[in-house]
């Protein structure tokens, strides 16, 4: 990594089956016991695309009876305190949201799920902690959307994150 940008240095595995909308992830262990943290910026981008971002003003929230904007509390003045960014993705705005195509009026979910995968992670790219990203999002049934996230650490080997079933709830257009 980077000097003086701090990622978490302990891996995190999901241990259950995606309920959902919440994931139970544990720390990893190796087999002598100890934690593992080879994989540090992976848990990273787990972390970045596992919390929830805070909406913007003009976000449309997917319950039209709260105004609550989500975001994380550690976010709130992260820059000025440890020269950090916000963290997080605004997937969770999607929760309750129709797989639209590409040419639908509101536009496709899948550029759209596209897009937030992509803002969650351009501050590694942008605080050289990653070279670059590459994601495919797919509808693989009705109801259902995966992503592929491929991360690109200049001559290291690349890091390959699939996420499935994070939208099985979402309705069908």
């Amino acid at each position: 990594m980077p000097a003086g940008y701090n990622v978490p240095d302990i891996r995190l595995v999901q241990n259950n089956v995606f309920p959902q909308y919440s994931v139970t992830v544990d720390w990893s262990l190796l087999p002598d016991g100890t934690l593992d943290d080879t994989q540090a910026l992976a848990t990273a981008i787990i972390v970045a695309l596992g919390t929830n971002a805070l909406a913007g003003p003009n976000d449309i929230l997917p319950d039209p009876d709260s105004n609550d904007r989500m975001g994380w509390w550690g976010d709130m003045d992260a820059q000025a305190i440890w020269g950090g960014w916000d963290i997080g993705s605004k997937l969770w705005l999607l929760r309750r949201s129709k797989i639209t195509p590409a040419q639908a009026r509101q536009g496709s979910t899948l550029v759209m799920v596209e897009n937030y995968i992509a803002a969650a992670i351009q501050p590694f790219v942008d605080r050289k902690i990653c070279s670059g990203f590459d994601v495919w999002v797919t509808r693989v049934d009705p109801q259902r959307v995966d992503a592929l996230l491929r991360i690109y650490r200049g001559p290291l080997p690349e890091i390959e994150l699939r996420y499935a079933v994070l939208w099985d709830a979402m309705q069908t257009s």
